[in-house]
């Protein structure tokens, strides 16, 4: 997913809430000055299968702000001043998958992910997708609908971004808790 996005979404200049280490809100933000103090933000993802179970995967394209022509798990972003996680969710899945009328994305939990200076409040969530996806070329240089025994092999080969990583790890033992693969 990664957070530091731009394009079709939000801009360096837009207002992104300010969230605390229990996501209230404490303030708001330019979306650049956010990313330049590591000020903590809000962010969604969301995993994308498609009709046969296969799993969409990307690559980031060179002009990405962070974690540039990285690969990634999730689709999603940053939350725009008083969005809310849900309404980002579709919004961003939509806009990077290039589709409209999806449906709404299941919400699965939440997790504060750190890395150094940056943090951010990150929802994660899955959805499926049946329509064919055209994704925006200012995000995405790359993508694919894998298996889960393709995405398995590609973990260890591909450079991912961390925090797509992170989420990904937190939903397969989310998953192993509950005895079944999350589906849509």
């Amino acid at each position: 997913m990664s957070e530091g996005d731009t394009g079709a979404g939000l801009s360096a200049d837009e207002i992104i809430d300010i969230v605390d280490e229990r996501d209230r809100v404490v303030g708001q933000a330019r979306r650049a000055d956010a990313y330049e103090r590591g000020l903590r933000h809000r962010a969604a993802f969301v995993l994308v299968r498609d009709g046969e179970d296969r799993i969409f995967v990307h690559r980031r394209t060179a002009r990405k702000l962070v974690f540039p022509s990285l690969y990634d798990l999730f689709v999603g972003g940053v939350l725009g001043a008083g969005e809310t996680y849900d309404e980002a969710a579709l919004r961003e899945a939509e806009e990077e998958l290039g589709v409209s009328g999806l449906p709404r994305p299941e919400p699965l939990f939440r997790f504060l992910y750190e890395d150094g200076p940056r943090a951010w409040w990150s929802a994660v969530y899955q959805v499926r997708c049946e329509l064919p996806v055209s994704p925006q070329p200012e995000e995405v240089a790359w993508h694919g609908f894998l298996t889960e025994q393709e995405l398995a092999r590609r973990l260890g080969e591909w450079p991912w971004v961390p925090d797509g990583l992170e989420a990904y790890r937190r939903l397969l033992a989310l998953s192993a808790e509950q005895g079944a693969q999350p589906e849509s």
